[in-house]
């Protein structure tokens, strides 16, 4: 996949160190990602360790060789793929995220998930609207649930993609 300016590919080794330099630039901004702090060496082996996982998926945007973003994703035992996605500030509003969110979309439906699973904040409005032109609906609010560093109490918007309509579900 790419779009104008950029290609997204999957992850590799030699990517580790941009995307745990954009994870640090994303959580700096302190509004984007739940993560605040980033303990470098901690989410390097993390990243090392989805790369080598048959139940991860991780793809970069790349813009020349400047890795501008990544989304992970995580096929869960019951089926559903819990996703995280961030995008260099410069390039948001760009098609990286439609870019990128498609293909951890294919991604999962290849692993096998009936659904992608993500939770993000209310008053990241773009991405919620990115989300939902993808079919992502809201599936309620979790009030005051995740503490910040500086201690507000922050509410979070769970969405999902189903996959797999075809297959039978109890709704009740």
């Amino acid at each position: 996949m790419s779009g104008p300016g950029f290609t997204v590919r999957p992850a590799g080794v030699a990517d580790l160190g941009a995307v745990v330099d954009l994870v640090v630039e994303v959580a700096g901004e302190g509004r984007w990602i739940g993560t605040e702090q980033v303990d470098r060496a901690q989410r390097h082996d993390h990243l090392r360790a989805a790369l080598a996982d048959p139940l991860r998926g991780v793809f970069v945007a790349v813009a020349g060789a400047t890795v501008i973003g990544q989304i992970g994703m995580t096929l869960q035992p019951y089926g559903v793929a819990d996703m995280g996605m961030l995008v260099e500030a410069s390039w948001r509003g760009r098609g990286v995220g439609s870019a990128l969110l498609g293909a951890g979309i294919d991604w999962a439906r290849g692993a096998g998930a009936h659904k992608v699973a993500l939770q993000v904040w209310p008053h990241n409005e773009s991405a919620m609207a990115l989300y939902r032109k993808f079919g992502f609906v809201d599936e309620g609010r979790l009030r005051r649930h995740y503490k910040r560093r500086n201690g507000d109490l922050w509410d979070a918007v769970p969405m999902g993609l189903i996959l797999a309509d075809e297959q039978p579900a109890t709704d009740g």
